[in-house]
């Protein structure tokens, strides 16, 4: 046997040779919850859920005061200077395009007297105790100086997502009477459209200096309402001029109250105490390894989700730095990167990421998208290179193959790796189920693991995590170590914890994490928070889900998305738009069923990329691309490839959109079609295209 032979079946010895002998890790553990009826399963490391990682730390303010004197010299925030703004005109629209530098940084001894001047300006400018503000910005440094600065003064701060229609943000400054509102210049315009809706706000904190120059907008806002505008550095060298001793908060005392993107109807406030979510900050603290100061952390996603808010205030408690961009400006091809220069991941080269799939959906889309143009030897190369990985870590995580791993990242990955930098090393994935062929792409091809995170806004995000070593994809983990997560029966839908091979049933979690409620609506608090009789307050997400022998959670249906069709049968839509957002040629989707009807529709976003080359493959001729997805051998297209990934997810007739719409545009949160989280609006989008619903149902 030549040595060629003898390389060859060394890896395949080794792989089996690991097979054999690997064992499954017990990732959770069933739970004692009393007489609460349900299967219940805690994190395997702890008895007990967590509450602080912290020694005589309850409240953020405190975590975020201590970090500031331990790491007081190192870099905490950083932003990019601004060199030089343009437009650009393609096809008769103008696109604004940033030429961005290099990132300038606050330390943590300066950030933190950045917070004790706004904290103590917030004073001086007659926020009086009691009375909560509000912060409706993009994400920014200047976001998190004024949110720690209100912790200071054990004031609630308001979170609002910047998409936010004028109908939900006057409910929402309503609601909870805001008298301060720290915004921005774009969000300070919205502000001003609706200034006589706003019962309660007295003073309007502009996180840029630009607004002053807009004569107009300071008269609207300051004149017709009486409001006072000040800017951020004038609030910053007020409270650095007249110093006030902080009123710092208690563990129960409430940090946020955080609106919903509203997926239906008016959004509602979580109410989240410090304690809530220091015990999900608390819980992560445990399972991400080696988190420390060497890890960099690109902040892009919206402050007002809290899967970004936690991040970010668990970043300065391992005295880490974090860097802030946008979505817009992430890579070097983003929408708003100037041509040539360098978009934020390949300037700060981030270790840590945060992200909701649609993100990793789209890099794992542009990537294929430069493989397939570029054609050739280089896509042959990267095919190949990705099948053998995948063999790899369908044997183990680790691969077997350790000369080889190393050789495919050095020739193929390491190029697609500098798309984000070049040095992640972990991604948190969560606010939406992840698709395993994403998961499994960005695995490769990043060389990162993907935590997958399951958890909602009433729960601090807090709920199940997947590890570091775990390899599977579709499922989301074992609950935090803050979490005990229990299923319990839903007759009407089928799904009892008596069910075998696995207990399946409406997932519950309980713990430190979960929240007070929804402000001023104890009706419906009452309806989805339930308390024991040992205290544990338990949140009822909705959800279907069934636990693995592991202790693994996977969540399989949804409660509010099921439709009793015309002969009785059950169609679980985001089950199905998970199985068929899979093919190529979609974008987005939406299915749709009535129950006097015996079939489901489908509203499908087409993937333009993909089915203009598949059009010009086929010779198709169209003027543009709403053209082309009126074809109907488009249409037919689109079709075979849902009917392909429904076989393959294995649905029933049913549960397969007999008609389809093809759409052309995008949809947007500037649209008002989906949340800042990316979630779709459904009542949204069937109102909007109750036209279009209807054809289907009646063609």
């Amino acid at each position: 046997m030549g040595p060629y032979y003898v390389g060859a079946i060394i890896p395949i010895l080794l792989t089996l040779l690991v097979r054999s002998t690997k064992k499954e890790k017990k990732r959770g553990l069933p739970a004692d919850v009393g007489g609460e009826q349900g299967y219940a399963i805690r994190n395997y490391r702890f008895t007990s859920p967590v509450e602080s990682a912290w020694d005589g730390v309850t409240t953020l303010a405190e975590l975020f005061e201590q970090s500031c004197k331990k790491y007081s010299n190192r870099r905490l925030l950083g932003t990019r200077k601004l060199i030089a703004r343009s437009v650009e005109i393609s096809d008769g629209k103008s696109f604004e395009k940033l030429h961005l530098g290099e990132y300038e940084w606050l330390s943590y001894g300066q950030a933190f007297e950045s917070v004790c001047h706004f904290s103590s300006g917030l004073v001086q400018l007659g926020h009086q105790k009691g009375e909560r503000a509000a912060i409706f910005a993009d994400t920014r440094e200047e976001w998190f100086i004024a949110l720690q600065g209100c912790f200071r003064r054990n004031i609630t701060v308001v979170t609002i997502y910047a998409s936010l229609g004028e109908e939900a943000l006057c409910h929402s400054f309503n609601e909870t009477e805001v008298t301060t509102v720290i915004c921005g210049h774009k969000e300070l315009k919205k502000i001003a459209n609706i200034s006589g809706q706003l019962d309660t706000v007295k003073r309007i904190i502009c996180m840029d200096d630009e607004f002053q120059s807009d004569a107009s907008l300071v008269s609207l806002v300051s004149g017709s309402s009486g409001w006072t505008v000040n800017s951020f550095l004038e609030v910053e060298k007020l409270g650095r001029e007249n110093s006030v001793d902080p009123d710092l908060p208690l563990s129960a005392d409430i940090a946020v109250i955080m609106y919903t993107s509203g997926s239906t109807g008016m959004p509602k406030g979580v109410m989240m105490t410090h304690g809530n979510i220091l015990a999900t900050a608390s819980a992560v603290m445990t399972i991400v390894p080696g988190l420390g100061h060497n890890d960099v952390y690109l902040a892009y996603l919206p402050l007002a989700h809290i899967l970004e808010l936690a991040a970010e205030n668990i970043m300065p408690a391992i005295g880490s730095s974090i860097g802030y961009g946008s979505p817009l400006t992430l890579t070097d091809t983003s929408n708003k990167i100037k041509r040539g220069t360098k978009g934020d991941a390949t300037v700060l080269m981030p270790t840590l990421l945060a992200s909701v799939p649609a993100i990793l959906d789209r890099v794992r889309d542009g990537v294929r998208k430069k493989i397939d143009a570029t054609g050739g030897l280089p896509k042959k190369l990267f095919d190949l290179a990705y099948s053998r990985r995948l063999s790899a870590i369908n044997g183990s995580w680790f691969g077997a193959w350790g000369l080889e791993r190393f050789l495919w990242d050095l020739l193929v990955f390491r190029k697609v790796r500098a798309i984000l930098g070049g040095r992640i090393r972990f991604i948190l994935s969560g606010g939406a189920p992840l698709s395993g062929d994403t998961q499994r792409f960005i695995n490769i091809c990043l060389g990162a693991p993907i935590g997958q995170g399951y958890g909602l806004t009433e729960t601090c995000a807090g709920g199940t995590f997947s590890e570091y070593d775990d390899p599977s994809v579709g499922r989301v983990g074992a609950p935090l170590p803050c979490s005990v997560v229990k299923l319990v029966d839903w007759p009407e839908g089928g799904y009892l914890i008596s069910d075998s091979p696995k207990p399946r049933g409406e997932i519950v979690i309980g713990g430190p994490n979960v929240t007070l409620g929804y402000f001023k609506n104890d009706e419906k608090t009452r309806e989805v928070y339930k308390v024991d009789e040992r205290g544990t307050r338990w949140f009822y997400t909705g959800d279907i889900g069934q636990f693995h022998a592991d202790g693994c959670l996977e969540i399989i249906d949804r409660k509010k998305d099921i439709v009793k069709l015309q002969h009785g049968e059950y169609v679980s839509l985001g089950k199905v738009e998970a199985a068929l957002i899979v093919s190529p040629y979609v974008e987005n989707i939406m299915v749709h069923a009535d129950s006097l009807y015996n079939y489901c529709v489908a509203l499908v976003v087409a993937s333009q990329h993909t089915l203009e080359a598949w059009a010009t493959k086929q010779g198709i001729q169209y003027s543009d691309f709403a053209d082309l997805c009126q074809k109907e051998e488009t249409l037919k297209e689109v079709s075979n490839s849902l009917l392909k990934e429904a076989k393959a997810a294995r649905l029933e007739k049913f549960e397969v959109p007999a008609k389809i719409k093809l759409l052309s545009e995008a949809w947007t949160p500037e649209s008002g079609l989906v949340t800042a989280a990316l979630k779709l609006k459904r009542e949204v989008i069937r109102k909007t295209f109750s036209d279009d619903l209807s054809k289907l149902y009646s063609s």
